[in-house]
C-alpha cells in the first residue's frame, strides 16, 4: 500500500516559525516532524510514499535523501497553488494505481495502529475509511457521529460543547479506494473534510470510521507544537529520537552550550544552541543556533533558528521567528 502525505499547507497558525520552512520540517525531539511520520509508516510495512507539496516545496530536498536512506521509495507531487486536501489527492491521481491507498495529514503526530485501520477497511469492504480520535472539547473541531457498525452519519462543524453528539473528531488519517478520486474535480480547490466526505454520506457510499485511543496531536499551533515536543521528552509520545533525554528532561543536540548555573528543564535544544549564565529555559523548544543571553527567561516557547533572547529579556507562551532578536 502507498501512503500519500499532505504537506502543502501554509502553516499560517504556526507563524512566524513557518515563514521560512513548512511546518512538517519543524523538529520534534530534534528530528523533523515528517521523519516521525516515516517511522510510523515503516513500522507498519509501508515503504512507498507520495509527498504532496506546495508551499516552500524546495525545503524538502533533504527529506528526500533521508527517506531513501531509510529504505523508502519517495515520490513528490507539487501544486503551484494549494488545491485543498481532496484536490491534492486528485493532483496525485497518476501515482495511485489500482489499489487502496493511505492518506495522511502531514502535520499529525501519532502512533495509531495503521495495520489495524487498514485491516478493518478491507473487512468492511469500505470505499473510504476515516480514523477518529477523542478530544476533551469537541467545540473547536468537526465531530463525526457514526452508527453502531461504524458507518458515518455526517459531519458537524464546531458544535457547542454541550450539544455535540460525540467527542470523536477526524484524525486526518484515511484509507481510500481509487474510485473515490472520480468524485473530485480536476484543478480545483476541494476539501476532503467539507466537500468530499459529506458528498459520500449524501450518496450513501460505504464510508466508515474507526476510533483510536492512540497518541494523537495536531502540531498546527505553537502551543500544540511545544506540547508535542514535551510529550516526546516525557515518553507520552514514544520515539527513539528522545533516547538521550537528561535527568531534567533536557534533550540537547551536539554541540550545545549550557552554562553551569543556567536553569534548563523540559526542553529540546537544537545543535549550536547556547544558554548563558543565569538564564532560564523551561518547557520550550530552541531550534539550532538559538542564543539565550545572561539572565534571560524562556518559558513555554518555540524559538526559531538563530534567534537571540537578549540579556534580561523574558518571553512566555509564544513563538519567535528565525533570526529574531528579543530585547
Amino acid at each position: 500500500m502507498k501512503a500519500f502525505i499532505l504537506a502543502g499547507g501554509f502553516g499560517t497558525r504556526l507563524r512566524p516559525l513557518t515563514l521560512t520552512r513548512p511546518k512538517h520540517l519543524l523538529p520534534i525531539a530534534n528530528r523533523p516532524h515528517i521523519e516521525h511520520v516515516f517511522d510510523l509508516l515503516l513500522r507498519h510495512g509501508i515503504d512507498e510514499v507520495v509527498l504532496m507539496t506546495s508551499y516552500l516545496a524546495d525545503a524538502f530536498a533533504d527529506t528526500l535523501d533521508g527517506a531513501e536512506q531509510l529504505g523508502m521509495k519517495l515520490e513528490v507531487t507539487h501544486e503551484a497553488e494549494p488545491l485543498g486536501t481532496a484536490g491534492a489527492f486528485k493532483n496525485a491521481e497518476h501515482l495511485v494505481g489500482d489499489d487502496a491507498f493511505l492518506a495522511f495529514n502531514g502535520d499529525v503526530l501519532t502512533n495509531v495502529d495503521l495495520s489495524a485501520v487498514i485491516d478493518r477497511h478491507r473487512a468492511r469492504q469500505a470505499e473510504a475509511s476515516i480514523v477518529l480520535t477523542p478530544v476533551d472539547d469537541p467545540s473547536a473541531y468537526g465531530v463525526v457521529p457514526t452508527k453502531e457498525d461504524g458507518s458515518v452519519l455526517g459531519f458537524i462543524e464546531k458544535p457547542p460543547r454541550d450539544q455535540a453528539p460525540t467527542n470523536l473528531i477526524n484524525a486526518g488519517i484515511y484509507v481510500l479506494e481509487p474510485s473515490i478520486l472520480e468524485r473530485i474535480p480536476e484543478n480545483r480547490v476541494w476539501s476532503a473534510e467539507r466537500e468530499l466526505f459529506p458528498q459520500l454520506v449524501a450518496e450513501g457510499a460505504r464510508l466508515f470510521a474507526t476510533g483510536t485511543d492512540a497518541y494523537w496531536m495536531d502540531i498546527g499551533t505553537p502551543e500544540k507544537y511545544v506540547r508535542a515536543n514535551m510529550d516526546a521528552l516525557s515518553g507520552t509520545f514514544p520515539t527513539d529520537a528522545a533516547g538521550s533525554v537528561g535527568p531534567d528532561g533536557v534533550l540537547a543536540a551536539e554541540p550545545c552550550e549550557i552554562a553551569e548555573d543556567a536553569r534548563v528543564s523540559s526542553a529540546c535544544l537544537g545543535s549550536g544552541a547556547r544558554v548563558a549564565s543565569g538564564a532560564t529555559v523551561s518547557g520550550s523548544v530552541l531550534l539550532p543556533s538559538v542564543s539565550v543571553a545572561e539572565g534571560a527567561i524562556v518559558v513555554n516557547c518555540a524559538v526559531g533558528e538563530g534567534a537571540v533572547v537578549s540579556v534580561g529579556a523574558r518571553i512566555e507562551n509564544g513563538a519567535v521567528g528565525d533570526g529574531e532578536i528579543i530585547e
